[in-house]
């Protein structure tokens, strides 16, 4: 039986517990990533680096849709979860995979067909321009499935079993080493090989995933066309957002690398490397955000305000706390590192670069990281929205060109930087004032929980939570939402 584990218990406990088993499977499926580069540094030719580069930038883009579309079904079924409303949990995770399935289907079709122009739009040239093409035409094909396979793994966290979503991804990451050098080498299929390895790993994560949702925690409920047009709107009050905030991410990074190719693909080279050095490095603080995000939904649906905001607290201790631990070893690894991936000159020296003086800061990002998990749960997305398209844009695009004016390629990474420490601080400020706005307010009734959810449209915690008021009552709140009218006349004919 699916239940509200988060609503009691030490908080660091839970976080520590939902970061580390899903950094476990994001490592995974990162490290191999890693593999990929160092596999295809082996034959020698540095446009298969940069290539390999300028192929994860849209790769990037196309998978933070998912990770969009991911928060927003977590968000809602543990917010379902922590009011004890499973039945709403079913309908709502079932309503969500669907979106999911649609838009990934919609987005997959638009980026194979633009896959040249994209390319060209980051910087992409010449003989590392087809590479790149050939890499994402295999890839991008597979978006559905790790779309879904997201998707499926927030249902996971969302009713706090972990251990299955890290379990789902570590398979995918085994799948994806070992077929890696068989289709790469044995195969002699180059940089299409890392491609198909890839699309394998992503269907045996969807597989895994789906099993644990469907047949473990039996989340699949029956489909009904009306409920899943009511349930749309707040589906996508919180997937339209988070779509927006997560492509943000990606966007920026594309002003990065296409500022970085105006140095040449040597630089680009290097910050491949780095770029998937950084999901291996920092895994745990992308792992905390989504597991900061089931543990504020359900604190936040069973009325635990205080909880809460102990969440906050405890996730930035934590995350101060390793990025210092991690940068410390990947400023003593450095020449390890660029050894290890047969990287020379400019390539070589912006890796040693990232890793004195720049992989510290990434604190600041795993703050952001947090705000905006709180943001998703707490009914807010617009602000994730906010702050992510705000660190994409102004955050990033002054600061980068005009560091690229004035340090070089290293001017470019230290404007990113700049951009992230402003956005990550007022962020988690903002998010700090909005959890003491309910505290203040005393939100703990039904109604209360409306009034401040309204703007989102997202009311789904009132409807199973225990309130003082009469039914009648109770009832005409509910009716003055539409994921709620069914609902409410289920319950006024018991």
């Amino acid at each position: 039986m699916t239940t509200a584990k988060f609503v009691e218990g030490p908080i660091l406990r839970h976080i520590l517990v939902m970061s580390s088993t899903a950094a476990v499977g994001i490592s995974a499926l990162f490290v191999v990533d890693l593999l990929d580069i160092f596999f295809l540094s082996l034959l020698g030719e540095i446009e298969l680096a940069a290539a390999a580069g300028y192929a994860s930038t849209i790769s990037f883009f196309t998978t933070s849709i998912g990770i969009g579309l991911s928060i927003a079904l977590g968000a809602l079924v543990s917010k379902a979860v922590g009011a004890k409303n499973i039945e709403l949990a079913k309908r709502l995770f079932l309503n969500s995979a669907i979106v999911t399935l649609i838009t990934s289907v919609l987005v997959a079709i638009v980026v194979y067909i633009f896959i040249p122009e994209l390319l060209a739009l980051v910087g992409a040239t010449g003989r590392t321009a087809e590479l790149a093409e050939s890499y994402l035409t295999i890839l991008v094909p597979s978006l559905p499935f790790i779309c879904l396979a997201m998707a499926l793994g927030g249902a996971l966290r969302a009713v706090g079993d972990a251990k299955l979503s890290m379990m789902s991804t570590l398979a995918g990451g085994g799948v994806n080493a070992v077929l890696d050098p068989i289709f790469i080498f044995t195969l002699s299929m180059g940089i299409e090989g890392a491609a198909a390895a890839s699309v394998l790993a992503r269907i045996a994560v969807f597989i895994i995933s789906a099993r644990g949702v469907v047949v473990k925690h039996k989340l699949l409920g029956r489909f009904s066309l009306l409920e899943f047009k009511q349930d749309l709107g707040v589906i996508f009050a919180i997937a339209a957002p988070a779509m927006l905030t997560n492509v943000a991410t990606p966007i920026g990074n594309a002003v990065v690398t296409r500022a970085i190719a105006d140095f040449g693909d040597s630089y680009v080279a290097g910050w491949a490397v780095v770029g998937r050095l950084i999901p291996v490095s920092f895994g745990m603080i992308f792992a905390l955000s989504g597991a900061v995000g089931p543990i504020v939904g359900q604190n936040f649906g069973a009325n635990e305000f205080e909880r809460v905001r102990l969440s906050l607290t405890k996730a930035i201790q934590f995350c101060v706390v390793y990025v210092l631990a991690m940068s410390l070893l990947l400023f003593l690894l450095k020449d390890v590192i660029v050894s290890s991936f047969d990287m020379k000159g400019d390539a070589a020296e912006l890796i040693v670069f990232f890793c004195q003086y720049i992989a510290v800061f990434f604190i600041f990002s795993g703050i952001l990281f947090i705000a905006n998990a709180s943001f998703n749960n707490l009914g807010k997305a617009k602000y994730s929205t906010l702050f992510n398209v705000g660190k994409a844009t102004i955050g990033t695009i002054p600061f980068v060109y005009f560091g690229a004016q004035w340090g070089g390629v290293y001017g470019v990474l230290i404007g990113q930087v700049i951009g992230a420490i402003i956005f990550g601080i007022i962020g988690i400020v903002c998010a700090y004032r909005l959890v003491d706005k309910i505290s203040q307010q005393g939100l703990v009734s039904a109604g209360a929980n409306k009034q401040l959810l309204e703007d989102d449209a997202i009311n789904i915690d009132m409807v199973a939570a225990p309130s003082p008021m009469p039914g009648r009552t109770q009832m005409a709140q509910l009716d003055e939402e539409p994921l709620c009218k069914q609902l409410a006349e289920q319950e006024t004919r018991k």
